[in-house]
């Protein structure tokens, strides 16, 4: 894809986000499908801008080190702090199952929280290898 693709993904993610937010705050008595629409929303908008935000990150970083991707130690740098961070997700998210929209937000800001984990690795790990 071409990369300006991936700056509107990240627009369209924020936007669905406070969509999803405003609906759940605005909506008193929310029926049918408006009880599960807002959430859907904040679902989808976190999940499309944090692809489009790791692209749009990717790309500029691509762009100045084209040959970093090949390398075998990056690689296993990659996946060992992957590997990290996703196993803390886990944890994270069978912590806060079955609660209402604040722990969303909360749920929302796990995730980040969980790939900010597996970048300080990744760090963490590109320093000791």
């Amino acid at each position: 894809m071409k990369k300006g693709i991936y700056y509107i993904m990240t627009v369209i993610g924020l936007l669905l986000l406070g969509v999803g937010a405003y609906f759940v705050k605005m909506v008193i008595e929310p029926q049918g499908i408006m009880k599960t629409l807002p959430y859907i929303c904040i679902g989808l908008g976190c999940g499309i801008f944090g692809y489009g935000a790791g692209e749009v990150i990717s790309h500029r970083v691509m762009k100045n080190h084209p040959d970093i991707r090949k390398d075998e130690r990056n690689v296993a740098i990659a996946n060992r702090a992957k590997a990290r961070g996703y196993d803390m997700m886990i944890f994270i998210f069978a912590a806060l199952m079955g609660v209402d929209f604040t722990v969303v937000l909360l749920l929302a800001f796990s995730y980040l929280f969980v790939v900010g984990y597996s970048l300080y690795y990744r760090f963490k790990y590109d320093r000791e290898m």
